[in-house]
């Protein structure tokens, strides 16, 4: 049979080869190409279709639009026309009811301008004063012998109110529109001009429609008595952005559409731009028509935008082009496909081959007397012998003398039953190097198939498999840092011990060990630091047992000893002791000389248990017994430890199903000033309401809560409720009131913690400069670097950083150099002792000192007599709170007391 090698592609993809295959894949190509371009120009017809309509759609709105307003505006002319005169609070009624807010957005206002004769000016302003408007002037001031001051104009906003005695008459723009309307008795719209509303920073395009009122409410006939009888106008105040965004938005969101006064492209005699694209550049279609109105043209000009041209696309032209290409890829192989299958049954009739020249295996052809004829390439690579030299060999002397009578066994087997496979050999082979390789083979004799002629021999090679099987154990059973048995090497040890107890009585003993502070050293220090620290720990575990007995490391830094045979408690204790006296000293790492301690726990076989999961968390409850009672330490499992351990599960279980059940309120401690006795602000604490206890205060569970990891959840609750009493406070009328919420070093240090605090605030909409965190003492102990990044994070999102039990454990003083606090609490227990206990009164005496010092505010928490009262007033401190001024209180208690403090007078 011809093979690749035989048949290569660059022959097979010459052109005299294969051009049937190439014409077909050219026709092909053509095809594609051209159906590519008339899907392209398909939808570009359909894209111009939708910009020309969208385009005609939006001047016919426009027009429509200001016609709607036309006759707003003459059915106000109208209102003179019938009543003769018409006071302003009639003209106000009037354009109530009209409610251009809801149905005619754009307009500004309705309003009226009246002729005013020189003689007639003090009088009509006397009137106009008269009627409520205190500040009315008629502005400017021109030569007469007539003025047009806008008299009325509602809505009667301060923006319009600012364009009451205007005289429009005055303005070109404006006489020019105004002098049309009256000879026309028609209305005019003006020029683009900046409306006398418009602030400073606000002078966006606008226009007026004014419509003529004449004396006696019929229009004269000539244009003459038009001039003498004219009483005034009725005009409508246009803001183009306002009238026109909806209109565009409605209609035409993604087409850039402009508007330019009197048919003119210019800057100046822009009135209206979408600015949603470049009308310059970048746009596809362009389409300009005129919107005829009061006497002007309007040139309304619309071009496409990016956002028009890609909502516009449509993916069928490159899908055409895509599929097009892989048919006539495929019909390319497949022609070229048929093409080799021609060519190699034209080339290789007749002709077989049997022997692979592949690496993998080993392929041999013997003779009917067993010797070698043939022997692949791969031979050379597997076992280092010129496979032309292969009749050299002496099989009986490569083959071990154990296994040589199988492979012959398999060779009359072969010869017997012609063209089958015969069951795998396995065999040790003697390599140019004379080392043994593991292999496997089958014989087949095929000794009348053409161009073999022979038996045979495919031979694989096991020794890479094997060394590969070793190393999946060593992986499967080993911890690969330490190189101790891992997890379930362990427990198969540890179920074997516990059979052989149960059935001797003889007793064992399970320890279970935690290095003591290892998450600092491996935060502080680096990873690298504590893999080196785990390895030399498990040197000296090994080190303290005898070789009958078993070490592991579960993960982490946790390990187990497992004591297989021994005498009783006391012997287990005994190594408990030797394992801590070894363990107790101090290593250097990465030029740090550290100390490591280890808790040990410790259960006893079978007395405590004969299952071997009971046995792993006994000995686990003693070792957090040993934590508890002061680390470095060894204890022994007790009944009590368990019914502890179903305690704390149950009320585990119970603080969840609380979190579920939204059985969480906040009551709220307030914070007066010392000095004026003034509440400013408060402090939330979490209280949960239990089903049969009742009321029950944060620290009776924010422990479990933190060993369980629900702070995460309870911390964003209290979090969240805060910000939205803050939210209810600032309704209730308590606007400038600080809200604290209380921390835990378990929520600061959790990575995502900033982020909750940023989306916390957006989504409640609270201010950050209404919130206060309090974060305890302890988060110093941290890494410096984290806890600095951390605060600066805080800090610039606006919030106040407080740091809370001021005077417990370690401080450092250059630590509150360097990080962005705003205040400091002192411990309640120095305030408590106040002031029986003068080192305590003198404690909070310097703790006050030093934060004047350092430039922070002061805050006593548990105030409880006027003695110490007075004391922090005397000592400077700023704040206080206790229950000599509140106990803590629910949402509504708080509002009274709030209401009770800001109605006392202040204190001087």
């Amino acid at each position: 049979m011809m093979t690749k090698k035989e048949l290569p592609l660059r022959k097979l993809l010459k052109f005299r080869n294969a051009w049937v295959a190439w014409g077909v894949f050219l026709v092909s190509v053509i095809a594609t190409i051209l159906l590519w371009q008339l899907s392209i120009r398909l939808v570009e017809d359909r894209t111009e279709a939708r910009f020309r309509t969208q385009s005609l759609q939006l001047r016919t709105a426009i027009e429509e639009r200001l016609l709607n307003y036309e006759q707003v505006l003459a059915g106000s002319a109208g209102l003179f026309a019938v009543s003769g005169r018409v006071t302003r609070e009639q003209w106000s009624e009037y354009v109530n009811k009209v409610d251009i807010n809801r149905y005619y957005p754009g307009i500004e206002g309705i309003g009226f301008v009246e002729r005013i004769g020189v003689r007639q000016m003090a009088d009509h302003i006397s009137s106009v004063r008269a009627q409520g408007i205190y500040d009315y002037l008629v502005r400017p001031l021109g030569k007469g012998p007539y003025y047009y001051p806008m008299v009325y104009l509602e809505p009667g906003t301060d923006r319009n109110r600012r364009a009451l005695g205007y005289d429009a008459f005055s303005d070109p723009v404006h006489r020019s529109a105004m002098e049309r309307a009256r000879d026309a008795a028609v209305p005019m719209v003006t020029g683009k001009v900046v409306l006398v509303q418009e602030s400073v920073d606000e002078d966006q395009a606008g226009f007026l429609m004014y419509y003529p009122v004449f004396q006696g409410g019929e229009v004269p006939e000539i244009r003459a008595e038009r001039r003498m009888m004219l009483a005034g106008y009725v005009f409508s105040a246009f803001r183009m952005n306002s009238l026109f965004d909806g209109i565009v938005g409605l209609i035409s969101p993604f087409l850039d559409v402009r508007i330019y006064d009197n048919g003119v492209v210019s800057r100046d005699t822009l009135m209206y731009g979408s600015n949603l694209g470049s009308l310059e550049n970048d746009f596809s279609f362009e389409m300009s028509q005129t919107v005829s109105l009061g006497g002007r043209d309007w040139l309304l000009q619309t071009r496409s935008t990016p956002a028009f041209d890609y909502l516009a696309s449509d993916a069928r032209p490159p899908i055409v082009l895509g599929s097009g290409l892989a048919i006539s890829l495929l019909l390319w192989l497949f022609a070229l496909a048929l093409i080799r299958s021609r060519m190699i049954a034209q080339a290789s009739a007749g002709r077989y081959r049997a022997i692979t020249e592949g690496a993998a295996n080993v392929t041999l052809v013997l003779d009917e007397e067993g010797h070698a004829l043939y022997a692949s390439p791969s031979s050379k690579d597997i076992l280092g012998f010129d496979p032309d030299a292969v009749d050299q060999l002496e099989f009986d002397q490569l083959v071990h003398a154990d296994d040589w009578s199988a492979l012959k066994r398999g060779f009359k087997d072969a010869m017997a039953e012609p063209g089958k496979q015969m069951p795998v050999v396995r065999a040790r082979i003697r390599d140019a190097q004379s080392r043994w390789r593991d292999m496997e083979g089958t014989y087949t004799a095929m000794l009348t198939v053409p161009g073999v002629n022979g038996v045979v021999l495919s031979l694989r090679d096991l020794t890479q498999l094997k060394a590969a099987q070793s190393e999946l154990h060593r992986l499967a059973f080993y911890d690969p840092l330490t190189g101790l048995a891992n997890r379930q090497l362990f427990r198969d040890r540890l179920d074997h011990v516990v059979r052989r107890c149960r059935r001797s009585g003889e007793p064992a003993a399970l320890m279970f060990l935690d290095l003591d502070g290892f998450k600092r050293i491996n935060d502080t220090l680096g990873h690298d630091a504590g893999d080196e620290l785990l390895c030399q720990v498990a040197q000296w575990l090994q080190g303290c047992v005898r070789e009958e007995d078993s070490v592991a490391r579960l993960g982490g830094d946790e390990f187990v000893v497992l004591l297989s045979r021994i005498s009783d408690s006391d012997a287990a204790g005994r190594v408990a002791e030797s394992i801590l006296r070894r363990l107790c000293q101090r290593i250097r790492l990465n030029e740090h000389e550290v100390g490591v301690t280890v808790s040990i726990g410790i259960t006893m076989i079978p007395d405590d248990s004969e299952d071997a999961g009971t046995l792993m968390k006994y000995a686990d409850l003693a070792m957090y017994r040993a934590k508890e009672v002061g680390r470095n330490t060894y204890q022994f499992f007790t009944p009590a430890m368990n019914i502890k351990a179903a305690r704390r599960l149950l009320q585990q279980e119970e603080l969840a199903t609380a979190l579920e059940g939204d059985r969480f309120v906040l009551h709220y401690q307030p914070k007066l000033d010392l000095a004026s006795q003034r509440v400013i602000g408060v402090e939330a604490f979490l209280r949960w309401h239990h089903p049969e206890k009742g009321l029950v205060s944060a620290q009776q569970f924010i422990s479990l809560a933190e060993e369980t990891g629900l702070i995460i959840r309870l911390g964003e609750l209290a979090l969240r409720q805060a910000c939205i009493q803050v939210q209810a406070l600032e309704r209730a009328g308590f606007e400038s009131l600080k809200m604290a919420v209380n921390l835990s070093v378990r929520q600061l240090t959790d990575s995502g913690f900033p982020d909750l605090m940023r989306r916390v605030i957006t989504e409640t909409g609270v201010s950050p400069d209404r919130l206060e965190l309090e974060m305890p003492a302890e988060l110093l102990n941290e890494d410096p670097r984290l806890v600095r990044e951390l605060l600066l994070s805080l800090s610039d999102l606006g919030v106040c950083l407080i740091l809370d039990d001021f005077g417990t454990g370690s401080c450092s003083l250059a630590a509150l150099q360097q990080l962005p606090l705003n205040v400091i609490k002192i411990d309640h227990r120095f305030i408590r002792d106040i002031p029986y206990n003068v080192s305590a009164t003198d404690v909070a005496s310097a703790v006050i000192a030093l934060a004047h010092q350092l430039h922070l505010t002061v805050v006593a928490e548990g105030v409880e007599t006027m003695q110490q009262l007075n004391l922090l007033k005397s000592a400077g401190c700023a704040q206080g709170q206790g229950n000599l001024f509140s106990y803590p209180l629910d949402e509504d208690a708080l509002i009274g007391f709030l209401i009770r403090q800001y109605e006392k007078p202040l204190i001087s």
